[in-house]
């Protein structure tokens, strides 16, 4: 039985050099490669995109910033489409939470069938799992947005409704008109209620209609409902109760007296404390027991 030879695969002088350098130059390759791809990769300071303009600026951008409008500019609405992407489609894009899916017939049929004006208060109120307008606020899409949005939707789900007449640019409405729609009433109420709630005298001025000191209280809660408590109670406006509206103020005065005291006092839901008015505790508790005798 004969061995197998064993012969080393260098043979000549030359191959053994080829090796030798061989055995140096590839390992220095790969570290040279290596480091080149490190500083590429991690290494921030001179030289690199980090210093860059773009990259400097995000870095110092300041965290708040200050969108200056001009008042008197046409204001420019949201399509409904737009106001889908941005707002709906969270839920009704995939029918989330019992939402009618967008663009499926069937999720649809019922609610189309009800009609337009009730898809339109259910937007705007809200409904089960739907918060009022979608959980936005009348100062990120107006009614006129919420409507076109409803149109949007629905027509894209197999109804035909006509789009919503657009506002009047920076018009108010004609003295004596009537409003184009509920929407546009409540609208116009809460803008009146704004304006008188701005206009009470705020602490240093002058009360416009102060009761004298020798006033007794149920003149002075009479003398402060007609000057700040009229602006939302005399119309019903804001979710207020209504003034002599025994319906509007029965689930109020369920709770005592002291509780209701509290809410004039201190604020509930959108009506600020005191209703914005700098009045005394006791010309408030006497306003109250104005409206509350005048509603049973």
């Amino acid at each position: 039985m004969s061995e197998a030879s064993h012969e080393s695969p260098v043979k000549t002088p030359g191959q053994l050099i080829a090796v030798i350098i061989a055995s140096f130059a590839i390992p220095i390759a790969l570290i040279v490669l290596f480091a080149t791809y490190a500083n590429h990769a991690f290494r921030s300071g001179a030289g690199t995109d980090a210093l860059s303009d773009a990259s400097v600026a995000s870095r110092i951008a300041p965290l708040a910033h200050v969108d200056v409008k001009d008042a008197n500019a046409p204001h420019v609405y949201k399509t409904g489409e737009e106001v889908f992407k941005a707002v709906c489609v969270a839920c009704h894009g995939t029918g989330a939470a019992g939402a009618p899916k967008f663009g499926n017939k069937d999720d649809w049929a019922p609610r189309i069938a009800q009609g337009y004006d009730t898809l339109l208060k259910t937007a705007l109120a809200g409904k089960g799992a739907m918060p009022p307008r979608g959980g936005t606020s009348p100062a990120d899409y107006s009614d006129y947005e919420i409507a076109r949005t409803i149109v949007y939707m629905a027509n894209n789900s197999g109804a035909n409704f006509t789009e919503p007449p657009a506002p009047a640019a920076n018009a108010a409405p004609a003295t004596g008109a009537a409003p184009a729609s509920d929407a546009d009433a409540a609208n116009a109420q809460a803008a009146a209620a704004a304006a008188a709630i701005a206009a009470i005298p705020t602490a240093g001025s002058a009360p416009a209609a102060a009761p004298t000191a020798s006033a007794d209280s149920a003149s002075a809660g009479k003398a402060l409902f007609q000057s700040v408590c009229i602006a939302c109670h005399g119309s019903g406006v804001l979710g207020a109760p209504k003034f002599g509206n025994k319906d509007d103020w029965a689930p109020r005065l369920k709770d005592p007296i002291d509780k209701v005291y509290d809410y004039a006092l201190h604020g509930k839901g959108a009506m600020p404390p005191k209703g914005g008015s700098t009045a005394s505790d006791a010309d408030v508790k006497a306003a109250v027991d104005y409206m509350v005798n005048a509603a049973k």
